[in-house]
């Protein structure tokens, strides 16, 4: 980086793909779409570039410079996007690269929401980053820096689509590639071992068999996340109150694109959902809403972060968010002093105890919690894109486990 290059963008301003290490070990080991966002000149290129550098081994740049695509108020439904989103989709489909930086002003909902489709389809995350020069949105500035020499007309009519901050439908951690298959192939072998249980074929009446049937969780439990992730925040892109406040928190602009290992200390499956409960760090914590839980359940008091899962399944026609109701009705009999009927033990990777609690609920409280890489940021896409579980084939044959 040159010396002028480092005065625009200081250490203290560096997004932490580029200054953390244990940020840049999950990134390598992600799929991650990075969308460069901001007004012509203010620095998005030389931060691309620099994160294009970081990850040489890995990465691909693609530029709407290169394909001479002008800086203006434009929608995504013209021509000039054909030949970029045509070398996007074939870095896509031969997966040339774990991470994929697109360079543009991407202000423009229709041309983003197209890309956000792209990365789902491929099971890509977003992240979008804007530069932190000081002169980002200073369009007397900018008219003199941008190459594409745009008058300052042409700038003001660009900048009020780029002073708001763009907001997800949800913040959370979404989970490393690498680690994502691993827990896969772990729900995967709960679901086996514990549908193979004497105490389980007993109780089948709460998923809609009779006794001594055989059910096949792993068709029941039918749709997965594409991309597996713990919610933090639920913004519906800025409609939910309080959406833009919980993204001005100092706590939470640090967090953005920052790498954290989950630790995940419980498998569970009720007859709606299959999930892991995640305990969170105090560094998690920070940035886990004070009323996530009583969003769900408003009239009881429970533990901040309780509600914290991963979703692995869901029965069909239930939705994700039931995943986190049915880990706190687990947290309110644990409180009432319920620790469930003690039915038997997994073995491997699964490896803990069984425990029953009536009505098809049954959680698996594992002998060594499973650690589980994630990176910070936000699901930009449409709601409700789900893929079938998978089975073994393909997937890692071992755990990171604490």
């Amino acid at each position: 980086m040159s010396s002028q290059a480092s005065k625009d963008h200081p250490e203290g301003q560096k997004p932490p793909l580029l200054v953390d290490d244990h940020t840049v070990a999950t990134v390598r080991d992600s799929r991650i779409l990075v969308l460069m966002r901001g007004l012509p000149g203010s620095g998005k290129t030389t931060l691309a570039k620099d994160i294009e550098k970081k990850y040489k081994d890995s990465c691909r740049l693609i530029s709407a410079d290169v394909h001479d695509i002008k800086p203006v108020a434009r929608g995504a439904s013209g021509g000039e996007y054909a030949k970029l989103d045509d070398e996007l989709s074939t870095c896509f489909e031969k997966r040339e690269a774990n991470l994929v930086i697109l360079d543009d002003t991407h202000h423009d909902r229709e041309r983003l929401d197209k890309l956000f489709d792209m990365a789902n389809a491929y099971h890509f995350s977003v992240v979008i980053l804007e530069p932190k020069t000081p002169w980002r949105l200073d369009c007397a500035q900018l008219k003199d820096r941008n190459h594409w020499k745009l008058s300052l007309e042409e700038l003001k009519n660009l900048r009020p689509t780029l002073e708001k901050d763009f907001l997800p439908l949800y913040f959370g951690w979404f989970l490393a590639k690498r680690d994502e298959d691993c827990l896969r192939k772990t729900s995967h072998e709960f679901l086996e071992q514990l549908g193979n249980l004497k105490a389980f074929k007993k109780r089948l009446q709460a998923y809609g068999c009779e006794d001594k049937q055989k059910l096949d969780l792993l068709k029941y439990f039918g749709k997965s996340p594409n991309i597996l992730h713990c919610t933090a925040k639920f913004c519906d892109y800025g409609k939910v109150l309080g959406s833009e406040e919980y993204a001005q928190q100092e706590a939470v602009k640090k967090a953005y694109s920052r790498g954290y290992t989950l630790h995940i200390s419980a498998l569970f499956a009720t007859p709606r959902t299959v999930g892991a409960q995640v305990e969170l760090t105090a560094d998690q914590l920070l940035i886990w809403p004070p009323d996530a839980e009583k969003e769900v359940m408003p009239k009881d008091i429970l533990p901040r972060g309780s509600r914290a899962h991963i979703t692995l399944g869901t029965a069909t026609d239930v939705q994700d968010v039931q995943t986190g109701i049915d880990l706190l009705e687990f947290v309110k009999l644990q409180q009432s002093g319920r620790e469930g009927e003690s039915l038997g033990e997994l073995t491997g990777t699964v490896a803990g105890k069984v425990s029953y609690y009536d009505n098809g609920m049954w959680l698996l409280n594992l002998s060594r919690k499973i650690e589980v890489r994630s990176i910070f940021s936000g699901y930009y896409g449409k709601p409700g894109v789900q893929v079938p579980l998978r089975g073994k084939k393909g997937l890692l044959n071992q755990c990171q486990i604490m």
